[in-house]
Order: structure tokens, then C-alpha cells, then sequence
């Protein structure tokens, strides 16, 4: 189905977004890497509290950590303004950084090595832990060939940027989210390919699987993939070792059981890529994109009233 036509002044705000995102960009790619960091820790950490993303991001604290302090919970909603911000101010300049190989360590580079060279495609499975974007820079630059989800910006001017700036990193395979990048995400693995997916937001009329005790609405996309073409899930995670240097886990892959009931077998994957979720976001939670409505809504107008 052919997009519509913007009207003239939504076009009119989506070239001037596009012109402040090329301003924004072009001045951050003259200062030292580590300049554009911190000053993204900077502003998100005192803009970030008068924003409404503020509540969201201390009810999920709760949500996840019911027996923590006040304080505790201050100091975690503190940090992940930081973290958001040095994410924000880094992406513009990611080939910068990616470039650098003192500033990217790769734990368990020989997995990724495998699945270029013997093991064949996997389903990549992660979160937006710290500077999430780095991840399908690694898998790409280890050899592997991986269609990569993503979600579109609604504005068509700086969704181009974006996707030029994932070009500078070597990230070229996208499947949009949605019906049309599943289809796509199938050809790929029915080519031999790899895809990858985050599977850590909510997704209204997923399957309801724990996540910190509470139901959440989990895509059952890796899962439903995994199954229909017998490969294993690859779980991987980013880590901030400081400022913008970072850690790249590839994590332990495994293969979920078939047991003929594709309903319960998708139901038993979900619950462990919510386990492997959960188990990065305890080990790291200042690093989670905790400004997401993660749980059912009723979670935040209960806390809201």
C-alpha cells in the first residue's frame, strides 16, 4: 500500500527535525568521542527528569525491584538518564567508535566465527542494553551475513539519516518491523542467513511470559523462527566498560525443544529469552532503556492514581 501523502506543514516540521538532527550530528562528529559522551550524560541528566518518560522509568524500576529503597531507586533512575544520553549523543558517530578497536572488546568472538564458517544461521536474540547499536556492528564486521530488524522513525527525512548512518558501520540488511520484515526475516533464514532481533519491549498481543514476576507481552518472533527452521537462539549484550568504550558479550547459544506442541514450545522459548533478559538487565540495570512501557498498562495507571 502506497504511503500517504504528508500535508505541507507536516512536511514542512519533518525538514526541519531532519535539519536539527544533521546539526546535532555534524557538530558531534567534531569533538573527541568521549567529549560527545559525556555531554549526552550531561543534558539527558537534567533534562531527562522533567520529562513524562521520568515517570515511566521510576514505575518500571518498582515494578522491577520491589524491595528496593527510595534511594536506591533514585540513584538507578539518576544513572539511566546518563546511560540514555550517552547513547543518544553517541549514535550519530557510531563508525567512529566501532572504527576504534580499543574502544569495542568482543567476549566469545570464536561463536560468531562458527556461525560464519561451520555452524551456519542462528536467530540473534538481545536488548537495548547500553549502546545497543554496536551489536549488529559486531556481528556484521565477525563475517556473518544477518538481516537485521528495525523500526522505522515516523519521519521519513531523518529515518534516511539513520539508516546512512548504520551504512557508515557496515549495517546495509534491514527488515522492517511488521508483517513485511517477517516475510523477509523467513527468506533470509530460507537463504541461509542470519536475523536478529530485540525481543526485550512490549508487544501487544505477544505471549504472556514473566519478566521480574509479572506477565509481560513478549514478541514470539525469535522463538516461532528458532522452531520453523531448527537453528539455535544466539543471545548477545552490550556492557558500557566506561565512557564510550564497550564490551560485547556473545553469550552461550541454545536450541529450543520441539516437542510437536508449537504453541507450548514457543510459549517455553519466550520464557527463557525472558530469563536471559531479565538476568542481563539484574547484572547491569542502569544500562536498560527504562523509559520503554515495558508491562500491561494498568501497571502505570495503578501508579499513576
Amino acid at each position: 500500500m502506497a504511503q500517504e501523502k504528508p500535508s505541507l506543514g507536516q512536511d514542512i516540521v519533518w525538514r526541519l527535525e531532519a535539519f536539527a538532527y544533521d546539526v546535532a550530528a555534524g557538530l558531534a562528529r567534531l569533538f573527541p568521542i568521549d567529549a560527545v559522551s559525556d555531554f549526552g550524560a550531561w543534558l539527558f541528566s537534567r533534562l531527562g527528569p522533567m520529562t513524562s518518560a521520568a515517570r515511566v522509568a521510576e514505575t518500571n524500576l518498582r515494578i522491577a525491584f520491589p524491595e528496593a529503597p527510595d534511594e536506591e531507586i533514585e540513584r538507578l533512575k539518576a544513572e539511566q538518564w546518563k546511560h540514555l544520553g550517552r547513547w543518544f549523543a553517541e549514535f550519530p558517530i557510531l563508525d567512529r567508535i566501532i572504527a576504534d578497536p580499543a574502544r569495542v572488546e568482543v567476549v566469545g568472538p570464536e561463536r560468531l566465527a562458527a556461525i560464519r564458517d561451520v555452524a551456519g544461521p542462528v536467530v540473534f536474540i538481545s536488548g537495548h542494553f547500553s549502546s545497543f547499536e554496536i551489536m549488529p556492528a559486531v556481528i556484521i564486521h565477525s563475517g556473518v551475513t544477518c538481516q537485521i530488524t528495525y523500526r522505522a522513525t515516523n519521519n521519513p527525512h531523518v529515518d534516511a539519516r539513520i539508516r546512512k548512518s548504520r551504512f557508515r558501520y557496515g549495517v546495509r540488511l534491514f527488515a522492517p518491523k511488521g508483517t513485511d520484515g517477517a516475510r523477509e526475516l523467513i527468506r533470509a533464514l530460507s537463504r541461509g542467513e542470519s536475523v536478529a532481533l530485540m525481543n526485550d519491549q512490549k508487544f501487544n498481543g505477544g505471549v504472556a511470559a514473566p519478566l521480574f514476576g509479572v506477565m509481560a507481552h513478549t514478541a514470539p518472533g525469535p522463538s516461532t523462527f528458532a522452531l520453523r527452521f531448527g537453528v539455535p537462539i544466539q543471545p548477545m549484550s552490550v556492557q558500557r566498560k566506561e565512557k564510550a568504550r564497550f564490551r560485547v558479550v556473545v553469550h552461550d547459544p541454545f536450541t529450543l525443544d520441539d516437542t510437536g506442541d508449537r504453541d507450548a514450545d514457543i510459549r517455553r522459548g519466550v520464557e527463557r529469552i525472558n530469563t536471559f533478559i531479565e538476568e542481563r538487565i539484574r547484572e547491569r540495570p542502569e544500562e536498560w532503556f527504562w523509559v520503554h512501557k515495558r508491562w500491561p498498562n494498568e501497571h502505570y495507571k495503578r501508579r499513576r492514581g
